[in-house]
């Protein structure tokens, strides 16, 4: 349910499942390694500069960290904003990754009209449009990179290589008088330790880009869970059509019916809106008793999925109440019929488990005399393996088979 009304009833979330399959990972793996990236160098950082300040003395020590500050600050001012460009990265393979799920989706409709160039200008525009972003992220890692390595490697080197002179030219305070060989010991001795240092420093800011990455990703699964909240408390955020924008309508979409059990199905001036915000109807009242049989027609766009997509709870009710059976007592055919994957007997009692179906008391006997009551018996015998047969249903069987196995699992649900 939230998937649909992410995907149906809400603009703010493009390509939910690739945030769901892969940002998430993304996102988890990134925060995992940060860990192990930072939690060494700063405790290295901490060890060595703590010796060297003994060695050293602590005015130079400042001095230099002074100055790494100041380095670093300008770094941080001129690093691309990487969070961004990782969010953005993401998106455009989101978009990517959906073009060929709709190219799956809709394969036999574009061979019958011959739109194969058509879907592969599609496909194209948004490969080029990724592959571009892409190297642009790459070009500005590489000079950033450059002056990263610069920065890290040689301005902080030749500092700290002068705070570890500074002992063998000058006398530190509070030293006790050293010979020249002392010196040069403790010459190398302090540039082994800087060179530690400096290595779990250059670590820590080589993770600062990590970070911004993470950030990226962050905000992606962020944006995510703060919608599915939305969602769940019956917020949503859509690009209305211009009716919507009429005092009357605005005032529609601002209210909120309420949804109530009962043995009947009946709606008392309900507004059948659809998710972009069109009014259909501005009120509907209508009643159906058990025994009652009731057609609804009507032009295309008039509104006639839309009501039982509000009864079935898949669009929110603006107004008035709706009142409807508990979930086991009402059952829905969708114009298209879902087929699960599974056998040829979970193909009747979907939702349901065979364990489910033994405890009503319904065996294969029956459910061959429901597939007789909407004429497709045949299809049992056909494939091999029986009941137990496992298959590409909705690539084997016709549409005209997939409706009558919807149909028939009505039989099998019987609802009151």
């Amino acid at each position: 349910m939230t998937f649909y009304a992410l995907g149906n009833l809400d603009d703010r979330i493009k390509n939910a499942d690739q945030l769901i399959t892969v940002d998430v990972s993304k996102f988890s793996n990134s925060l995992a390694e940060l860990y192990s990236n930072i939690a060494k160098p700063m405790l290295d950082m901490c060890i060595y500069n703590w010796q060297l300040s003994r060695n050293v003395g602590g005015e130079g020590l400042f001095a230099m960290a002074l100055l790494v500050q100041v380095s670093a600050n300008v770094m941080r001012v001129l690093t691309p904003p990487f969070g961004r460009y990782v969010a953005d990265e993401a998106r455009l393979e989101g978009e990517f990754r959906f073009s060929h799920s709709r190219l799956i989706d809709n394969s036999e409709e574009i061979a019958l009209y011959s739109g194969h160039e058509a879907e592969k200008t599609t496909l194209d525009k948004g490969y080029f449009t990724l592959i571009k972003h892409v190297n642009y992220i790459l070009r500005r890692r590489l000079y950033h990179g450059m002056m990263e390595d610069f920065v890290i490697k040689y301005f902080w080197g030749a500092l700290g290589l002068i705070l570890c002179s500074m002992p063998v030219f000058f006398k530190i305070p509070g030293a006790t008088a050293v010979t020249l060989g002392d010196r040069s010991e403790g010459f190398v001795t302090n540039r082994r330790l800087l060179l530690s240092s400096s290595d779990a420093f250059g670590r820590v800011m080589f993770s600062y880009k990590e970070i911004t990455e993470l950030a990226g990703y962050t905000s992606r699964v962020a944006s995510l869970l703060d919608v599915i909240e939305d969602i769940h408390c019956g917020h949503f955020e859509k690009k209305l059509v211009s009716s919507a924008s009429t005092e009357a309508n605005a005032s529609i979409l601002s209210g909120r019916g309420k949804i109530t059990e009962s043995s009947d199905i009946e709606f008392i001036s309900v507004p059948i809106v659809s998710p972009n915000g069109d009014v259909l109807v501005r009120s509907l009242t209508f009643s159906v008793k058990p025994g009652q049989h009731l057609l609804i027609v009507g032009p295309n766009g008039c509104g006639k999925s839309s009501l039982f997509r509000i009864m079935g709870g898949l669009w929110p009710v603006y107004g008035g109440e709706v009142r409807k059976p508990p979930p086991e007592e009402i059952f829905y055919i969708p114009q298209r019929p879902y087929i699960s994957r599974g056998s040829l007997r979970q193909q009747i009692i979907y939702p349901e488990s065979r364990m489910e179906m033994s405890r009503r008391g319904v065996t294969d006997d029956d459910l061959m005399q429901i597939m007789r009551t909407v004429d497709i018996g045949h299809i049992v015998d056909m494939q091999g393996g029986g009941w137990e047969a496992e298959r590409e249903w909705r690539e084997v069987w016709s549409s005209g088979i997939q409706q009558r196995v919807g149909m028939a699992r009505l039989f099998y649900h019987r609802p009151r």
